[in-house]
């Protein structure tokens, strides 16, 4: 579907104004649904540093055809995420956490305080995307079309930090 950008705004909260739903998924982490929107984003309940391990990654299950919910975790593999709440951790252009597909772990980027969404950049992971979308994620870094780390230019993707197998593509 390259080239179909659609807008995902109920998988992410637009704003931390209004009522949310927080139901805790862990002793570290619960997931915030904003009663407004609906839009569901996971949000430390821990303060984390850089380096930390938030969370090992494990395959729920693998999937033939990539989708809003998988990741892209090799050239050719896709999986749900297990835990599941990981599928929470929503999109920013300027992320604060890292999905390390070699070692399967969720880590830390930039210091999260309590309370704060948890963010990655989709591109870090994902090649050319299922579903693109128009980011809304309000950072001043913010790329407005997101559709996988094949549809931006090096310049662009030099800035982030990105999984073993989107480098060797980027490297062929």
């Amino acid at each position: 579907m390259a080239g179909i950008l659609q807008n995902e705004s109920k998988y992410y909260s637009l704003s931390t104004e209004g009522e949310f739903h927080k139901e805790q998924v862990t002793s570290f982490a619960e997931i915030w649904e904003c009663q407004r929107t609906g839009a569901k984003s996971l949000h430390a309940k821990i303060q984390f540093l850089p380096g930390d391990v938030i969370s090992p990654i494990d395959a729920k299950e693998y999937v033939e055809k990539p989708n809003y919910l998988s990741v892209q975790v090799s050239e050719q593999k896709h999986i749900l995420l297990d835990p599941v709440f990981l599928q929470y951790i929503n999109h920013s252009c300027d992320p604060n956490t890292f999905f390390d597909t070699t070692n399967m772990k969720v880590i830390c980027l930039k210091k999260i305080n309590i309370g704060e969404a948890m963010t990655f950049f989709y591109p870090s992971t994902e090649w050319s995307m299922a579903q693109g979308f128009n980011c809304l994620c309000g950072s001043e870094k913010c790329l407005r079309t997101i559709q996988g780390a094949k549809h931006l230019s090096s310049e662009v993707l030099k800035e982030y930090k990105l999984s073993d197998h989107i480098q060797k593509k980027l490297s062929l």
